[in-house]
């Protein structure tokens, strides 16, 4: 068994290494368009910038945290490899994989990866088409974009414009990627509130994509409460170019002016106001799928994909800021929610925020059919401290498929990418992990592992700042995984494990 030290620099003596250098990429004119704030109450008592200087600077001197950009992890965890950012300067985030690729958003287009080796993936395309956060999604030979930020028009030479005026645009763009190198701009569908995630559900003649926004407001046209719901958009696999919405279902159905959601302040002080859902994740083997809503956690029946039915709706208003993802375990009696404390900007992985903020909640699915209901287990959060300069949460995350473990991968911004084992729902713990150190000791500068997925034997994270990553994890608890292979994954549309084992 893999021991993991308690202390930084024991962990900075294991696994010690120099980050790859990469040549400096000529970066496109046009920058990274403003996302949605995911809400979320930071920290109080900020820091001066001097104070988180001098702060950080001695935590690094005292072995507490890596130094600047140093790279560390542990025994069980080797760093394979480093792709640099390429021509799109924008922050990276999701992915997403088919075959041989890797697809990356980035809040200025997409890039396509190869990765057939894994130790040198090289880049395929770079797609400039501004439009945060571009969530990112494949199946067949389409490829789904969010566009979350109010544009100008659909095209990919849009401009930002105000969601006051009517004319502005926000939703999902359709590429064919049939030809990996020359990915086609073929569809573009308008939904309230934009996208700022999405998550599809296949069938065999149409992808369903379930369209997640949040964040109304009387003044936008597009966009006024209540947006209690989610956009469903139905995608004729051979026609694309005929996508629309075809449903709006209301998930939070209530007298208020946003639904019958979690009120937020003042009610429930520090908890986001539910105005719709951050995301979605979806067990279409099981019908079912859980919504990470702001305010809420809900499960919720897909049976007919056009018309879900929400079966269990809970709250945590004492450690939960904002819902942000869902993670199903294989046997789907588990459901693990994020909590997005202080929108992805916060630095909230030190002593003073403590280990239940900012961290995941597991919960058990008791009973069946529709009276199946979500009961809390415990939190997970890591406990490598990280500096005041560096944002650190809960963020997103796949399953490791091993038969009868849950055991996930995740990333937390600047804490890096952990790797953790909930077998036990009740007393979860981490076996692994891999982590930069701070990319300023003067300032708090946003970056770190968006995404960290487990795909055909290897962990890839999405670093906002600096690239993708390449992992691999030796440990006898995740070896059995390196024998599943798959054709594709989109972590929000979690597949049925049990059918690739042996």
């Amino acid at each position: 068994m893999t021991q993991l030290h308690t202390t930084r620099a024991g962990r900075r003596g294991l696994g010690a290494a120099v980050a790859a250098a990469g040549l400096l990429a000529a970066l496109l004119a046009a920058g990274p368009a403003a996302a949605t704030p995911d809400p979320g109450d930071a920290p109080a008592g900020a820091a001066t910038s001097a104070e988180l200087a001098a702060d950080t600077r001695a935590a690094i001197a005292g072995g507490e945290i890596p130094g600047v950009d140093e790279v560390v992890h542990s025994r069980n965890v080797q760093h394979v490899a480093h792709l640099p950012k390429g021509a799109l300067g924008g922050t990276n985030s999701d992915l997403a994989f088919q075959g041989r690729y890797a697809f990356a958003g980035n809040y200025d287009g997409f890039t396509i990866y190869d990765i057939r080796n894994p130790r040198s993936p090289r880049t395929v395309a770079e797609v400039l088409c501004p439009g945060s956060q571009n969530d990112i999604s494949v199946s067949g030979d389409l490829l789904f974009l969010s566009t979350d930020s109010s544009r100008s028009d659909d095209s990919c030479s849009s401009t930002s414009q105000p969601a006051t005026e009517k004319s502005s645009w926000e939703g999902m763009k359709i590429f064919d990627i049939s030809d990996k190198r020359n990915p086609k701009y073929v569809a573009a569908v308008e939904t309230a509130c934009g996208s700022h995630t999405h998550t599809l559900v296949p069938e065999r003649r149409n992808v369903y994509v379930y369209v997640s926004s949040y964040s109304p407001n009387a003044a936008f046209p597009d966009c006024r409460p209540p947006h209690d719901g989610i956009s469903v958009i139905k995608v004729p696999r051979k026609a694309p170019q005929r996508a629309e919405v075809v449903a709006f279902p209301v998930l939070f159905p209530g007298d208020g002016p946003d639904g019958g959601g979690n009120p937020g302040g003042p009610t429930n002080p520090g908890v986001s106001k539910t105005t719709g859902c951050h995301d979605i994740t979806v067990l279409p083997s099981k019908d079912l799928a859980a919504g990470a809503c702001m305010g809420d956690g809900i499960l919720f029946d897909i049976e007919d994909p056009e018309n879900p039915r929400v079966i269990d709706q809970v709250q945590d208003n004492v450690n939960f800021a904002f819902w942000h993802s869902a993670t199903f375990n294989q046997r789907a009696n588990k459901v693990v929610f994020t909590d997005e404390l202080g929108g992805g900007g916060g630095a909230t992985c030190n002593a003073e925020i403590g280990p239940n903020r900012g961290a995941d909640g597991i919960y058990d699915i008791k009973g069946r059919g529709d009276h199946r209901k979500l009961v809390f287990r415990s939190y997970f959060k890591i406990d490598r401290h990280q500096a005041d300069t560096e944002n650190c949460v809960a963020h997103n995350g796949s399953l490791i498929p091993v038969k009868g473990r849950d055991i996930m991968v995740q990333a937390w911004y600047q804490g890096g990418v952990s790797v953790w084992d909930f077998t036990d729902s009740a007393r979860p713990r981490e076996i692994g992990y891999f982590e930069r150190g701070p990319l300023s000791d003067t300032a708090r500068v946003v970056g770190g592992s968006w995404s960290a997925y487990y795909y055909n034997g290897h962990i890839y994270s999405n670093d906002m700042a600096k690239g993708l990553d390449v992992l691999r994890i030796d440990d006898r608890r995740t070896a059995p995984a390196k024998r599943v292979r798959m054709d594709e994954l989109n972590v929000q549309t979690q597949p049925d494990y049990f059918d690739y084992f042996d």
